[in-house]
């Protein structure tokens, strides 16, 4: 039986929403993805739809050499890497697939964010932030468990996976992909 790995990339591009959430937060990291494998050609987020556009956001495909992170050059990141179970993986895949079959009808929850900040969840319909959406994944598939509900979760909150092994941290530019 073959080892099972997913990846979480943390990272904060300086973008104008990343500095609004970091000045809140006051949390190095403010956006979470989700890889399946450690090319980081596909990570799963909720985030920017067009790289060049903040303001229409929904589940995104990105890609830590393109996209927002190949825009914004000095991006900063910290990538974990966690051994999960073969049924852990296929629940993963399973979720993560209902998603994209409906990819479109998901939009960005700027509102979400704003009931992090108030500690009241706000929960609509096919609204996601990324790390909302990260441990909604994560906690369907029995990978991470939290008494902390996904629409108040932080991408800090993530950080508090204990099985997670340390990959990589700096810029997202010099990370070199094997």
């Amino acid at each position: 039986m073959s080892k099972k790995y997913i990846y979480l990339v943390f990272s904060n591009t300086g973008t104008i929403l990343s500095k609004c959430i970091n000045y809140y937060t006051k949390d190095k990291y403010v956006h979470v993805s989700l890889s399946l494998d450690d090319s980081f050609e596909k990570m799963y987020s909720f985030g920017r739809i067009f790289p060049s556009n903040p303001f229409i956001g929904g589940l995104v495909e990105e890609n830590l050499k393109d996209g927002v992170y190949k825009r914004f050059q000095n991006s900063q990141c910290v990538i974990y890497k966690i051994q999960v179970s073969n049924r852990q993986y296929s629940l993963l895949i399973k979720e993560l697939e209902n998603f994209l079959k409906d990819q479109k009808k998901y939009k960005y929850s700027l509102l979400g964010l704003i009931g992090v900040a108030l500690q009241k969840p706000i929960k609509r319909p096919n609204r996601y932030f990324c790390s909302e959406f990260v441990s909604h994944l994560l906690i369907q598939s029995n990978i991470y468990d939290s008494n902390k509900v996904p629409s108040l979760t932080k991408p800090s909150d993530l950080l508090n996976i204990n099985h997670k092994e340390f990959i990589y941290e700096g810029l997202t530019y010099d990370y070199k992909i094997s």
